[in-house]
């Protein structure tokens, strides 16, 4: 069974830093793409950053500048660094991973638990 543990998150204040981390573990073969959702209390979960194998990164617009997604494919982790938290960055943020498993099993999604970020103003 894969798994995905992400960690990193607690409480900070508006301006601050956490640095999310995402460790991969089980039976791979190869990972695809990662990235990071969130999920604020009351709304949908949210894609907040992506990146392929090679190190192509997208973000969306209320996080650019701010967050950087990146990923060490030795470790098999994927790290996100995020400054200047504001307190709409609350959320419990969730690891995400497309991995091959097997020959036929080439882009299995997989979900961590979650961390939960809370930036107070």
């Amino acid at each position: 069974q894969v798994q995905l543990v992400e960690s990193g998150g607690g409480l900070v204040q508006a301006g601050g830093s956490l640095r999310l981390s995402c460790a991969a573990s089980g039976s791979i073969f190869s990972i695809n793409a990662m990235g990071w959702y969130r999920q604020a209390p009351g709304k949908q979960r949210e894609l907040v950053a992506t990146i392929t194998r090679q190190g192509s990164t997208a973000y969306t617009d209320s996080v650019k500048g701010r967050f950087t997604i990146s990923r060490d494919n030795a470790k098999k982790m994927v790290y996100l660094q995020m400054n200047n938290l504001e307190p709409e960055d609350t959320a419990v943020y969730y690891c995400n991973a497309g991995v091959a498993i097997s020959f036929s099993v080439r882009d299995l999604e997989v979900w961590g638990q979650g961390t939960l970020v809370t930036v107070s103003s």
